[in-house]
C-alpha cells in the first residue's frame, strides 16, 4: 500500500483534562479502544488511525498528519510549495515529525518511523 501523501492519522482535542471522558464517550458510543502513552495521550485505531491530545488547549484544532516514507524530502517539499514550517522536524514516542501551515493557514503535520 502506498502511503506517502495519504493523510493517515488525525490528533483531536482533549483539553482541560477530559481525555478520560473522551475516551469514554467514544468507547461507549462508538466502541472505540485505546492505548494510553502517559497521561495525556491515548491513541486509537478505528479506520484512521488517530489520537486525543489531553496537554491541548481549547483553542487548539484537529491535526491531519501526513504519512512519508523520507521526512526530510516531505519537508523540502512543503517548504517549495509554499507551505511555512511551524514545528521543524522532532522526536516523539513512534518516530519523528514536523507541523507546518498551508497556505490557507491550516495546521498539518507529516510523521515518518
Amino acid at each position: 500500500m502506498k502511503l506517502d501523501g495519504k493523510l493517515n492519522y488525525i490528533e483531536l482535542q482533549a483539553a482541560g483534562g477530559a481525555i478520560d471522558s473522551v475516551k469514554s464517550f467514544y468507547s461507549a458510543a462508538f466502541g472505540w479502544t485505546f492505548t494510553d502513552y502517559g497521561t495525556s495521550y491515548s491513541a486509537f485505531s478505528e479506520g484512521l488511525d488517530g489520537g486525543f491530545d489531553g496537554a491541548a488547549t481549547a483553542q487548539t484544532k484537529p491535526l491531519p498528519i501526513i504519512y512519508a516514507a523520507n521526512l526530510e524530502a516531505a519537508l523540502e517539499a512543503v517548504t517549495e510549495a509554499g507551505g511555512k514550517i511551524v514545528k521543524p522536524i522532532f522526536a516523539f514516542p513512534g518516530g519523528r515529525r514536523f507541523h507546518f501551515s498551508d497556505p490557507a493557514g491550516n495546521e498539518l503535520a507529516v510523521w515518518s518511523e
